[in-house]
């Protein structure tokens, strides 16, 4: 974009359109040099209904380029009411999408494809259903995984079980068209579930031996709730976590995570919605809601817990160096570390005080009134974000979130931060791990800078650098032509 957009709010380098709804990332997959990522996509609104697949793809996860939109839901076709979430593969010079045909008139979603020999331009779709029917003792059904595996293909979908339980469910094929059932891949635990649970969007990845899968736990109740990573190993065709399950973001916005492995150097690389903390009447007026999480790449640890941090391509996006600065601070005077843009890059070393908090504070308010907290607690072992101060609307969401140390990090030592904001969402790593994920929505005129503080009886030491980030190409609209309205016959 060459110049900012009107809406002070709408991220400058997060993967989205400028205008209507989005949420989950699907059909992530590198084909013939560019990296695809499709997504859940209503071109007509910021309301969740008349779901399509919206699409970009990319050289370099830095560059976008709006193609077509994918998939449409055919009138009164197995998909009349939605083209829900799935994945996609690479396949010799196609590429075959692999999704969940919506209907309102039946509460699962079967399996179905279509399929693109154009680099993903136009798409046709498979006559009838792939799998159409879900097994019996489920109660959800929805989400295909697919990924290759030695000599055969496999896939995951989301299902919740009548026992109340949550459940991966794992198929297999030889060609992508003959799939057998095999049963349940992996559970939720009965004696850990207050009420029905059902897992949306599965997500396997493989680390040698070692493997994690990633679910998007929903609740008849209150649908999303939250993501949720088990680490462990396969055996006999089932999964078998060897650790309790963990939450794969700490933050209150984020969910639907997809994968998808890098070619050559084979990297996990992770997108996820991050969905919108204000009332659905400012998303409204906005005209927009939902935005991408930047591309992550995603490790096992030693120990293994799953560790995150921002794809390198990222890089790429910082601009000018704006700040530079070292120092400490002590309780009775804060730092100004100097201005931000309201999209930068920032990586700090903190040495937090020992007796109390310490952190970086970003204002975005001429009186300092409207802030966002970022704070280390180095007698609890955790890190606080807080966006209660960060909105002067009422509509906006506020609430306090944290994050736990790497063990090595506490108390008193270094502490390794790098904190991405792009106007209302902020992603925030901790040492190359564990992340948050929060949206806000700043209201305050005037220029955005950031703050030291300690409310311990030590002083507190920082580095930070920050770094504007530059906006590329600019996004369009993905268009409606070249869909696949209908199956071929």
């Amino acid at each position: 974009m060459s110049a900012l957009p009107a809406d002070p709010h709408l991220p400058a380098v997060h993967l989205r359109p400028p205008r209507n709804w989005i949420n989950d990332p699907n059909g992530l997959v590198f084909h013939n040099g560019h990296y695809h990522v499709f997504f859940q996509y209503n071109p007509h609104g910021p309301q969740h209904s008349n779901v399509h697949w919206g699409h970009f793809r990319s050289p370099d996860l830095i560059k976008w380029e709006p193609l077509p939109v994918a998939l449409a839901p055919t009138p009164d076709g197995y998909d009349a009411d939605g083209c829900f979430s799935g994945n996609a593969v690479s396949v010799d010079d196609r590429m075959v999408a692999f999704y969940s045909a919506h209907r309102n008139d039946r509460w699962w979603q079967p399996i179905t494809t279509a399929e693109s020999q154009d680099d993903g331009r136009t798409w046709t779709k498979r006559p009838q259903l792939l799998v159409p029917e879900p097994p019996a003792g489920t109660t959800m059904y929805r989400d295909p995984y697919v990924w290759r595996q030695d000599d055969r293909w496999r896939m995951l979908v989301g299902s919740a079980l009548d026992d109340g339980r949550a459940a991966a469910l794992l198929y297999e094929s030889g060609d992508l068209e003959n799939w057998a059932y095999l049963g349940p891949f992996h559970t939720s635990d009965a004696a850990a579930v207050t009420g029905p649970i059902g897992w949306e969007c599965p997500q396997y990845a493989t680390f040698g031996d070692r493997s994690a899968l990633i679910v998007s736990d929903w609740t008849p109740q209150n649908g999303p709730s939250h993501t949720t990573v088990h680490t462990g190993r396969e055996k006999d065709g089932r999964f078998a976590a060897d650790s309790t399950p963990a939450p794969l973001d700490h933050g209150p916005d984020f969910y639907a995570p997809a994968l998808l492995r890098t070619p050559g150097d084979d990297r996990w690389l992770l997108w996820a919605w991050a969905w919108e903390a204000r009332d659905d009447s400012w998303a409204c007026e906005a005209g927009w809601a939902g935005v991408l999480t930047l591309p992550r790449e995603v490790s096992l640890t030693a120990e293994g817990t799953v560790a995150q941090r921002p794809a390198r391509e990222v890089l790429a996006l910082r601009g000018a160096r704006t700040l530079h600065r070292t120092g400490y601070v002590t309780q009775a005077e804060p730092v100004e570390l100097g201005q931000v843009s309201p999209a930068f890059d920032l990586a700090a070393v903190l040495v937090p005080d020992t007796t109390g908090t310490s952190g970086l504070r970003l204002i975005t308010s001429a009186d300092g009134s409207e802030y966002l907290d970022i704070l280390l607690d180095p007698a609890a072992g955790h890190l606080t974000v807080d966006r209660s101060h960060a909105s002067l609307d009422t509509r906006a969401r506020g609430g306090s979130y944290t994050l736990p140390f790497p063990a090595a990090q506490r108390p008193g030592n270094p502490v390794e931060l790098r904190v991405i904001v792009d106007r209302s969402i902020a992603e925030i790593y901790l040492a190359d791990e564990q992340v948050l994920t929060l949206r806000f929505y700043p209201l305050g005129e005037g220029p955005w800078w950031l703050q030291a503080r300690t409310t311990g009886t030590l002083r507190s030491e920082f580095a930070v650098e920050a770094w504007d980030l530059t906006q590329a190409d600019a996004l369009r609209e993905p268009t409606l032509t070249g869909r696949g309205w209908a199956p071929t016959a």
